[in-house]
């Protein structure tokens, strides 16, 4: 494990302190937090094959969790998008001057989950689409919400539903989330993958990321799976 991952960890369980820690695991966990949300009106059209799109939002450990027990996503993987090669590695993104922002890599197949369902979920039940540069205690430009398109038409139906919920008022401020072309996606390191179902208990995890999980099962109970897939079992068929 890396000191800048140590930091994070240590730096979460300060800013939480052991009070707030012990209320977490002593309450309810914060399921109200999700926002229920309209499928979008324009959808991508099916499509043979996997699929792939790649999104940010906040730390990778609860969206790669959060995708990773939806049905018909067939791999998410944690990393890095926005940046270059040379600097996409942890301790020089967590600086904030890479350009990057922490990602997950998503591949699905379109005969059992299409790309606008999980829009949906990502910006219902992932992360708050409404916050600069932040998710919950993490700040930076490597914490923005963004999705990375991997051709006109994800690009295209991203940018609509985004006009749709903003028009719909359903956030009490509007999406912030920014929507480009994928230009790279690099792997993070290996102790990052699979993190949410690896360190169920620990504070950041518990507090931030099992609660997205919940929500997932409590707002999509068709499209929620038990079993994660993780980036150890995934098979992905192109």
């Amino acid at each position: 494990m890396s000191p800048s991952h140590l930091r994070r960890v240590s730096i979460c369980a300060a800013a939480l302190g052991a009070l707030a820690v012990a209320a977490f695991f002593a309450a309810p966990s914060r399921a109200e937090d999700a926002v229920a949300i309209p499928a979008p009106a324009l959808d991508a059209a099916p499509s043979e094959g996997i699929q792939t799109v790649v999104v940010a939002g906040g730390c990778f450990w609860g969206v790669q969790g959060v995708f990773q027990h939806t049905a018909g996503v067939v791999s998410a993987v944690s990393g890095y998008a926005g940046g270059s090669k040379a600097t996409a590695s942890y301790p020089i993104v967590s600086t904030g001057t890479t350009g990057h922002a922490e990602s997950v890599e998503i591949k699905y197949d379109p005969k059992k989950i299409s790309y606008g369902k999980l829009l949906q979920i990502f910006f219902s039940v992932a992360h708050d689409p409404t916050e600069l540069n932040r998710q919950g205690p993490d700040t930076g430009t490597q914490y923005r919400s963004a999705i990375f398109a991997t051709n006109d038409e994800q690009k295209k139906v991203a940018d609509a539903y985004i006009g749709q919920l903003n028009a719909a008022k359903v956030y009490k401020r509007p999406v912030v989330t920014k929507v480009g072309a994928l230009e790279g996606f690099y792997p993070a390191e290996a102790y990052h993958q699979d993190y949410l179902t690896l360190h169920p208990t620990q504070p950041y995890i518990a507090y931030n990321d099992i609660p997205k999980v919940e929500n997932l099962k409590k707002l999509f109970a068709d499209d929620y799976i038990e079993k994660p897939t993780l980036v150890s079992s995934a098979k992905v068929t192109n």
